[in-house]
């Protein structure tokens, strides 16, 4: 038990970053880093017993910084995505980063959460780990001194549970999530076309072609977003749909059948040759479903693995995208001196 500290290398900034190595009594082994507060490796039981690395990453922090792709990363202020780059808060309009050669902002940008290290606290009787950082006056366009933690604790019925919390001293955007890639099968072991998912939402965000919410939340009844029955991921991503052609597959927010803070099972993956499940429980009211369209095509992850297109998928709790400029859309302003406070479970069976 307990918890083991070792070197993940240093930022070219010259900065040390740590890894953190945690085991239950089962042998789930849970890895974490204080850069980007990321989930780095997650050694999940099979069906046989076997452990398996279930999560897409690196093995060193230069790769993280080189790379990206937010591999497990904590994303904030505001994950997702912000049409047009800009929010009104207090009838005052801030400026956003804009994406490389876009006109919209996403995951807030190119000096997120996810490129800073760290403060970190250890608990390691409850085997967690609680990274925490003051988020400056407009860093990243957003007002207010937020002071922010994200809390991993790996459970001994195999979960890992992600507990969010913050307050600012003024009027701002509040809305992070986890950008875990799972595998059930293993990280590296092919595409998850034939992992099983449900997810509890009668209705999902509808995109444009720069896959900014339209403000239409539209019902999936009938339609490929429908998951309300466990069915395989890769039955009908290929349909003609239009709203899977615009994302090149599943990249979308749902709208879960539930209130914001109430803590709830909102989705199931399965994967039939493990045996593997893993169910999601969160207090958000949203879930982004991508299978992982856009991953480098050949890049390099752990062991010496190759991903490829659809190698991993994420459910990513948060308020739905582009909420800011869109009044039906549950609001992610904070007040200033309020709590955020939001958590997420993954847990494995």
């Amino acid at each position: 038990m307990g918890i083991k500290v070792s070197s993940f290398g240093r930022i070219p900034c010259g900065k040390e970053t740590s890894l953190f190595t945690m085991v239950n009594k089962n042998g789930m082994c849970l890895e974490v880093s204080d850069y980007g507060a990321t989930l780095v490796s997650l050694m999940v039981p099979g069906k046989d017993g076997a452990l398996t690395d279930v999560v897409l990453g690196y093995d060193d922090v230069m790769d993280y910084w080189n790379t990206g792709g937010y591999l497990g990363a904590t994303v904030g202020r505001n994950c997702n995505r912000n049409g047009g780059a800009n929010v009104t808060i207090q009838e005052k309009q801030y400026e956003l980063p804009k994406n490389e050669n876009g006109k919209n902002n996403l995951h807030s940008g190119p000096d997120g959460y996810d490129r800073k290290v760290w403060d970190y606290e250890l608990d390691e009787e409850n085997l967690s780990i609680r990274f925490s950082r003051l988020s400056p006056d407009m860093e990243q366009g957003y007002p207010g001194n937020f002071e922010i933690s994200v809390t991993y604790t790996l459970t001994q019925d195999n979960a890992v549970k992600i507990e969010y919390h913050g307050v600012c001293d003024h009027d701002t955007v509040a809305n992070m999530t986890n950008h875990s890639y799972f595998n059930l099968a293993g990280q590296g072991k092919g595409t998850i076309e034939n992992h099983e998912v449900w997810i509890d939402a009668d209705g999902f965000t509808v995109i444009d072609a720069e896959s900014i919410p339209t403000g239409e939340i539209r019902p999936v009844e009938n339609t490929p977003f429908d998951f309300r029955q466990r069915k395989r991921i890769g039955a009908e991503i290929g349909a003609d749909d239009e709203q899977l052609i615009l994302a090149g597959g599943y990249d979308h927010n749902f709208a879960l059948n539930k209130k914001e803070g109430e803590m709830k099972k909102v989705a199931e993956v399965f994967e039939p040759e493990s045996g593997r499940t893993m169910e999601v429980f969160t207090t958000c009211v949203g879930v982004q479903f991508y299978t992982g369209n856009f991953i480098t095509e050949g890049s390099n992850g752990k062991e010496d693995t190759i991903y490829q297109k659809r190698y991993g998928l994420c459910l990513e709790t948060q308020f739905f995208p582009d909420a800011v400029h869109h009044e039906n859309f549950q609001s992610p302003i904070l007040k200033a001196g309020e709590p955020y406070d939001s958590t997420t479970i993954y847990k494995f069976l």
